[in-house]
């Protein structure tokens, strides 16, 4: 029997302060107060004074309420059950359906013994051209989606969520707003995808505590589904929020605060998700994608920041869509040389003339006249951002790469596009 204590020394906020002996660091405890039960963590021990974390807050809870500690860390249970259910930051079920108590599994552990990895060489087709043509995602790949506030975000998750070809989605939702968690909920429902799914959602109402256990539970389903040899797509939204809530708890700690008040292990924090992504050398894999807000625009904020050293490059939203110049993918190059023989020249060739398009506009912009050489340019960087940019375009990586074919042959002579001459006998359309 784990025993119960009856005397809080201190409240504060939503910690509080019990003498106990033969605690751990991170272990769970029960209290019950007068709105009920409620779980707590152990989030700092000094002698036989545990301070607690408790989840729904301090609200309600007085002196004398009675603590029993769990002798454990928080835990998930695991099933082929948890496909198509939507569950809360402490595990409990938000969509009304039963609690699932078989198989606890804890969350939070190391990531996978690197002697236990392979290299990252398959290809996640999202059937987005930004994505599949441009910054392919890989499997076991890492990226953050930067955006700043209002961007569609949420909007390029869900896509990514029913098109990915993946065995299972694994969705984690931090601080969202309630008209968003029901945006995933009904979008992946009437899609179809929501029986390959399972969520995890901390809406901005639920405790604080709880936004920080989303990435942990998310991760830990995920690499039990890759265990069984399911290749796993983890989507994470928001991990700004995420950090914002390690602030918060880290000033009721009374913690000494380190850039912009974040704590200073933001970093390895950070780091400890992500490093989950992983291609096992005789299992499944996990994919992370999980979008990055930058407040006020600024790629140097502590979050995005520290997220750049941990992640295999970057999507950066921008303008309702995924800008070439900003994102980055650093393992395309470990597939993009075995999808088809023009993918490479052809993505290359097209973001030059991109680039060389934004030249033009700023000529265009400061009344400079315009040649016929830049005529043909406005031409095509309209027609690139319109058929192959914008996010609702919706096509298979072959089906993108003919568009991009025809997207240039429409603007410019074959000699103009700097590919060469081989593909340009392979693939340039034959004009009717």
């Amino acid at each position: 029997m784990n025993k119960i204590y009856s005397k809080i020394e201190s409240i504060s906020g939503s910690v509080i302060t019990v003498r106990a002996d033969g605690v751990k660091y991170n272990e769970l405890a029960e209290i019950e107060t007068a709105f009920g039960t409620s779980l707590a963590e152990v989030n700092r021990i000094d002698g036989d004074l545990v301070s607690l974390q408790v989840f729904a807050g301090g609200r309600g809870v007085s002196t004398g309420d009675k603590i029993r500690f769990l002798g454990r860390e928080m835990q998930v249970c695991f099933s082929e059950n948890l496909l198509g259910r939507i569950f809360n930051g402490s595990g409990a079920p938000r969509d009304k359906g039963p609690a699932l108590r078989d198989n606890p599994v804890e969350i939070g552990g190391p990531s996978v013994n690197p002697a236990k990895r392979i290299m990252a060489r398959r290809m996640i087709r999202t059937g987005i051209p930004m994505i599949d043509m441009f910054n392919t995602l890989v499997v076991s790949q890492k990226l953050p989606i930067f955006s700043i506030s209002g961007e569609p975000y949420n909007e390029l998750l869900a896509r990514i969520a029913m098109q990915a070809e993946v065995d299972v989605i694994v969705l984690g939702g931090m601080g969202l707003k309630y008209d968003d968690y029901l945006y995933f909920k009904n979008t992946l429902e009437e899609g179809g995808a929501l029986s390959r799914t399972v969520m995890f959602v901390h809406t901005a109402a639920d405790p604080t505590v709880e936004c920080l256990k989303i990435p942990d539970m998310s991760l830990a389903v995920a690499e039990q589904f890759a265990l069984q040899g399911k290749d796993v797509l983890v989507l994470l939204t928001d991990m700004t929020n995420f950090a914002d809530s390690m602030k918060e708890i880290a000033i009721t700690q009374e913690q000494v605060p380190s850039n912009r008040g974040y704590p200073g292990d933001l970093y390895s924090q950070l780091a400890s998700r992500y490093e989950k992504a992983v291609d096992f050398d005789d299992a499944g894999s996990v994919t992370i994608l999980a979008v990055t807000t930058m407040p006020g625009d600024d790629v140097t904020h502590p979050v995005p920041d520290n997220t750049g050293y941990i992640t295999e490059g970057q999507f950066y939203l921008k303008g309702g869509r995924i800008e070439p110049f900003g994102s980055l993918s650093r393992l395309k190059q470990n597939v993009n040389g075995k999808t088809r023989n023009d993918h490479r020249a052809l993505m290359d060739g097209m973001i030059r003339l991109y680039s060389a398009y934004k030249d033009t506009l700023e000529k265009k912009s400061m009344g400079f006249m315009m040649s016929e050489w830049d005529e043909k340019l406005l031409k095509y960087g309209e027609l690139f951002e319109k058929e192959l940019m914008a996010l609702s375009v919706n096509i298979p990586l072959e089906g993108a790469l003919d568009k991009g074919w025809n997207i240039l042959a429409s603007c410019f002579n074959s000699e103009e596009t700097g590919i060469k001459s081989e593909l340009i006998e392979q693939y340039w359309p034959v004009k009717a």
